[in-house]
C-alpha cells in the first residue's frame, strides 16, 4: 500500500506518529494530533490486528502546535486542478445558504409551535424533511461547508437539531437507506431533544457548566421525547429513536443501559450526528472544537460507544479533514477542504485560498499520495489572521 507498516507489539503507549496512521489503506487510526493510548493497543489486539501503516515515524512532542505566519509563504498550487460545475461556485453555495437558513428558522417553529400550542404536524415536517434530503443530495459538500462555520441561530437546541439532521441525513445516505427511511431519519433528527422543552430552560440554555444535578435532570429528556412523539402518534421508529439517542453500544447510555443492536438505528446514527455535533459547535461557555479535533475525538470511539458501521460512514462522509476545515498543504498553501474523496477519506478536495487559475477561477485541487498532500490541519481563527495579513 505504499506505507511503512508497523508490527502490533513494536506499539508503544503514549507515543505521537508524524503523519496519520492507518488500519488499511483508507480506515484511519490515529492523527498527529492524537497519542496511541493503551486502551487503542488493547482494543487493537481484541481486533487482532497485527500491523499498522504510516508514512510518519514515532515523535516525543504532545499538545497543538501555533501556527506560524511564515509557514504561509507564497508557493505556486501544485496537483491536478479538479474540473466540477458545481467545484467552488459561489452561486451555488449561496443558494444552499439561504436554504439552510430557511430550514433552520423553520426548526425554530416547530419547537415554538410545540412549546405554544402543543402541536407538531408529522405531514408537514415530513415534507420538509424531503426537501432537504433532495437537497442534501444534490449539493452536499455546499451543506457541509455551511455545518463547518459559525452557528447562525443563538438558539442551541434549534442550531443542535438541525446540524444533527443534516450530518445524519448525509450518514444515511451513505448506508445506503431507502427514501423513506432517509425522511423518517431525518424527522427523527429533528425532533430527537424535543423533550428538553420539558424542563427549565435555564438547562438547555445554560451559558455555563451545569452542576451535576443538574446535568441529571437533563438524562430525563429522551424519556419527554418520547412520550411527546407517542402522544402525537408518531411512528415508533421515530419515537424510538428520540429514546435512545442517548444509548452507547456499550450499555453505558442511558436512559435504558441498551447494548450494541438493541439500540433502533436512527438512534445509533443520531448518536454519532449528535455527538459529533457537540463536539465542533460552540456553546456560551464552550468555544467550538476545529472539526478534525472532533473527528479524532468520535474515531477514539472511546469504551466502543458508538456504532463502528456509523463512525465509518462519519469518516467517508466527511473525510478526515472534514468538509469546511481549514489545513495547510505540502506546497506551503493555506487551503479550505471543500469536498470528500468517496475513494479516500485521507486525500479530500481541498480550496487553495488566495490562488486563482489562469482564466480568474478559484483553484481547486484533489490532494494525492503522490501529488499535493494536506500536512496539518490550521484552527480557524490562525486562517483568518493569514487571510488578515494578507489583505
Amino acid at each position: 500500500m505504499g506505507m511503512n507498516s508497523i508490527p502490533f507489539k513494536e506499539l508503544v503507549p503514549d507515543t505521537y506518529y508524524s503523519a496519520p496512521v492507518f488500519l488499511d489503506e483508507t480506515y484511519i487510526l490515529l492523527t498527529p494530533e492524537t497519542p496511541l493510548t493503551s486502551s487503542l493497543i488493547n482494543r487493537l489486539a481484541e481486533w487482532e490486528i497485527r500491523e499498522v501503516f504510516t508514512d510518519g515515524s514515532p515523535i516525543n512532542s504532545s499538545g497543538e502546535q501555533a501556527v506560524d505566519i511564515s509557514e504561509f509563504e507564497e508557493a505556486e498550487p501544485e496537483g491536478r486542478p479538479v474540473t466540477s460545475q458545481t467545484a467552488g461556485d459561489k452561486e451555488n453555495l449561496d443558494k444552499v445558504s439561504i436554504f439552510y437558513d430557511q430550514f433552520l428558522k423553520y426548526v425554530e417553529t416547530v419547537y415554538t409551535r410545540y412549546v405554544t400550542k402543543s402541536e407538531i404536524s408529522l405531514k408537514e415536517l415530513s415534507d420538509k424533511v424531503k426537501t432537504l434530503c433532495d437537497v442534501i443530495l444534490e449539493n452536499r459538500r455546499y451543506v457541509l461547508r455551511i455545518l463547518g462555520g459559525e452557528s447562525v441561530s443563538s438558539n442551541y437546541l434549534v442550531n443542535h437539531s438541525t446540524r444533527s439532521t443534516v450530518l445524519a441525513i448525509v450518514l444515511g445516505g451513505h448506508l445506503k437507506l431507502p427514501p423513506h427511511r432517509l425522511i423518517e431519519l431525518g424527522v427523527a433528527s429533528v425532533l430527537h431533544e424535543i423533550g428538553m422543552v420539558r424542563l427549565p430552560p435555564q438547562l438547555y440554555m445554560a451559558d455555563r457548566r451545569l452542576s451535576d444535578q443538574e446535568r441529571k435532570s437533563i438524562t430525563a429528556h429522551p424519556i419527554l421525547g418520547y412520550n411527546i412523539l407517542k402522544e402525537k402518534q408518531f411512528p415508533l421508529s421515530i419515537c424510538l429513536a428520540a429514546l435512545e439517542h442517548h444509548e452507547r453500544m456499550n450499555g453505558a447510555g442511558y436512559p435504558r443501559s441498551l447494548t450494541g443492536d438493541k439500540i433502533s438505528l436512527y438512534a445509533r446514527i443520531i448518536a454519532v450526528a449528535c455527538s459529533y455535533d457537540a463536539v465542533t459547535a460552540s456553546r456560551p461557555y464552550k468555544e467550538a472544537r476545529e472539526g478534525y479535533a472532533g473527528m479524532v475525538d468520535i474515531l477514539k470511539n472511546e469504551g466502543k460507544q458508538y456504532d463502528d458501521v456509523v463512525i465509518k460512514s462519519l469518516v467517508y462522509s466527511l473525510s478526515v479533514y472534514p468538509v469546511g476545515s481549514y489545513v495547510l498543504l505540502t506546497n506551503a498553501k493555506l487551503g479550505q477542504v471543500i469536498d470528500v474523496n468517496p475513494e479516500n477519506p485521507r486525500y479530500p478536495v481541498v480550496l487553495v485560498l488566495g490562488s486563482k487559475t489562469p482564466d480568474g477561477k478559484e483553484t481547486i485541487v484533489q490532494t494525492s499520495e503522490t501529488g499535493l498532500r494536506i500536512l496539518k490541519p490550521v484552527r480557524r481563527e490562525d486562517a483568518e489572521k493569514v487571510a488578515l495579513s494578507k489583505e
